[in-house]
């Protein structure tokens, strides 16, 4: 049979009992302060990266803002050397007016990409869904790039759309990501064909620029759809850039519920491809039948 506990020996094991939960508690404090603390610290950190996220916005958008005057006198000057309007022009003057045309026009298409992408970082650009047919976008798209086909060894071939109903989504948006599809394949494809195509399955339309190009390494694919993102490459050298078409199309497709892909291969061509939802935002059935009606 045990010994009885004594009174001393219970307060001394109560006293203990004290004294640990007391550490515990303690320790728990410590505890919730660092945790608290961390917090804190982490706050700041998303708060200085919200500052500098927005100051980079305003930054370019102010300076793509500011660039469009000086780049549209440029091209407006241009034009009027080349039209002759104070006069005729020898062979060698006509042929740097026209490279000071063309290097005004990738100026003014970067700048339209930094302004596009401040939109995008600052959250102000808006997505403005409405019903269209898909070969009225590509019909578009052929009349667009038509001037630009100046390449005898390079075709542009647009797919006849079979079996795509009518989207409801931003067509500015989705035409705005097969441009910069487009031009970067004919960019560099010195020969051959791109071909744009689109097919639907499970309430989603894929978009495709496919091209026989000089081709991208495996290990490019993710980055260059990164800010100022290039693959170096003999073609890349010659011709300028910003690397921030891809970039833009990426979060342009996001913007519509979608995303973008590429497969590619060095010598064997590229596909870039585009998925959005058949219908950016679920409209009543109603609305929906009089749209196709």
């Amino acid at each position: 049979m045990s010994e009885p506990i004594t009174a001393s020996e219970l307060a001394a094991a109560l006293e203990a009992s004290r004294r640990e939960a007391q550490a515990l508690r303690d320790e728990l404090e410590e505890t919730n302060r660092g945790v608290l603390a961390l917090y804190a610290e982490l706050d700041a950190q998303a708060e200085q990266l919200r500052h500098a996220t927005e100051l980079k916005s305003r930054f370019l958008a102010y300076m793509s803002h500011e660039f469009r005057t000086p780049i549209n006198a440029i091209r407006s000057i241009a034009r009027l050397l080349i039209d002759r309007v104070d006069g005729p022009l020898t062979q060698e003057q006509d042929k740097q007016v026209g490279f000071i045309q063309q290097t005004a026009a990738e100026f003014a298409e970067m700048v339209d990409d930094l302004l596009d992408l401040a939109k995008v970082e600052a959250g102000r650009v808006e997505i403005s869904a409405d019903w269209f047919e898909m070969v009225d976008l590509f019909s578009a798209l052929r009349g667009m790039f038509k001037p630009v086909l100046t390449n005898p060894e390079l075709t542009l071939v647009f797919e006849e759309p079979q079996d795509i109903p009518r989207l409801y989504t931003d067509d500015r948006k989705v035409s705005q990501i097969l441009r910069n599809f487009i031009s970067n394949a004919l960019k560099f494809t010195p020969h051959g064909e791109v071909r744009v195509g689109a097919s639907c399955q499970a309430e989603r339309v894929t978009f495709s620029v496919a091209d026989t190009g000089i081709g991208i390494p495996p290990e490019f694919h993710q980055t260059i759809f990164e800010d100022f993102s290039q693959v170096e490459s003999p073609v890349q050298k010659r011709l300028r850039g910003t690397g921030l078409g891809l970039a833009l199309s990426k979060r342009l497709a996001g913007l519509l519920r979608g995303e973008v892909a590429v497969r590619s291969e060095p010598g064997k061509g590229s596909v870039f491809s585009l998925t959005i939802p058949l219908h950016l935002d679920r409209v009543p059935a109603a609305d929906g039948e009089a749209a196709r009606g």
